[in-house]
């Protein structure tokens, strides 16, 4: 952790050097050419937005309206303190708070938790693919809702089975890993006219089969047979694999 912020600290402060650098060249190359006000005004701005943050390193000193630009006129110099006082802060991550009067480890307990909340939000969006949905009447309100906490307590659970069993996965990747295991009904003629209809889920992969095995799963056996006339089956249990 030390030296990932310690790498992080030293990205920032060569962005902000280079910027610096880029800007000072561009204030110097102003008061050499002394441009209208005007012109320097917009030749400013333009610095300014490529510089970004580092601007705000910069003391300078524009001409007055009506003021001829002159090296007396426009001046600048850099902020050497504040730029040593932001160096100090550099990879290290800052929590501002208006609750003056709570316990610093209170604050970044309160803060974890907002960060659950908002990976909550986004498990619900991304690996369990819910979408908005306009209801009309209440209990189908409170029924949509009670689905999408069931799914995502249920993605919790896999995700803490997942830290002790096989660290290296996420429900996500077990999810996608296993989708390809499908259930599907094979439909059999009888010669008295009825369908001998088989559900059958298929066969894992040695991948997936070694994925089940760690984490102490084992799928069900197979579903026994059913007989249905032959009139009966719907468009909805039309034949998925016949023979």
């Amino acid at each position: 952790m030390l030296a990932k912020n310690a790498g992080r600290r030293a990205k920032e402060q060569a962005i902000r050097r280079r910027k610096l650098v880029r800007l000072l060249w561009k204030l110097r190359d102003l008061c050499r050419k002394s441009p209208a006000r005007d012109q320097l005004l917009l030749r400013i701005g333009a610095a300014k937005k490529e510089a970004g943050r580092a601007f705000g390193f910069m003391r300078l000193h524009l001409p007055q309206e009506g003021d001829a630009v002159t090296r007396q006129t426009l001046t600048f110099k850099l902020d050497k303190d504040k730029l040593q006082k932001a160096e100090l802060r550099d990879g290290h991550y800052h929590l501002h708070s208006n609750l003056v009067g709570e316990d610093a480890a209170v604050l970044w307990e309160l803060y974890l938790q907002l960060t659950q909340i908002e990976a909550a939000f986004k498990t619900l969006k991304s690996e369990l693919g819910l979408r908005p949905i306009y209801h009309q009447l209440e209990n189908r309100v409170e029924a949509h809702i009670l689905v999408a906490f069931l799914a995502y307590a249920l993605s919790v659970t896999l995700k803490q089975r997942l830290q002790a069993l096989a660290p290296g996965f996420t429900p996500r990747a077990v999810l996608e890993k296993l989708a390809t295991i499908r259930m599907l009904d094979v439909f059999l003629p009888t010669t008295d006219g009825r369908w001998l209809i088989m559900p059958r889920y298929t066969q894992p992969e040695p991948d997936q089969a070694l994925m089940l095995h760690q984490f102490n799963l084992s799928l069900p056996s197979q579903p026994p047979p059913r007989l249905k006339a032959q009139e009966e089956p719907a468009q909805s249990l039309q034949p998925q694999l016949s023979l």
